[in-house]
């Protein structure tokens, strides 16, 4: 299994609640976004470190901003 950093878990949580709050499948995310379902997946799990590209693409396609997404995070 893949080492998992607090702030990736952190910031795939926010992303995870996020995305359902908006009754967004994966999948549909990925489609809005442009990225791969199985690179969303590792986001919200914590186990991928997306590009500051990838994040600001993944906000907007959720409707919100990077630092909703990155809220009660410590490094």
């Amino acid at each position: 299994m893949a080492h998992r950093h607090r702030t990736l878990t952190a910031f795939g949580s926010n992303l995870r609640s996020e995305r359902e709050r908006k009754k967004l499948t994966q999948e549909k995310l990925a489609e809005k976004s442009d990225l791969d379902p199985s690179y969303i997946s590792g986001i919200e799990r914590g186990v991928r470190n997306p590009s500051i590209l990838s994040v600001v693409r993944v906000a907007k396609a959720l409707g919100t901003t990077v630092s909703d997404l990155t809220r009660r995070i410590e490094g």
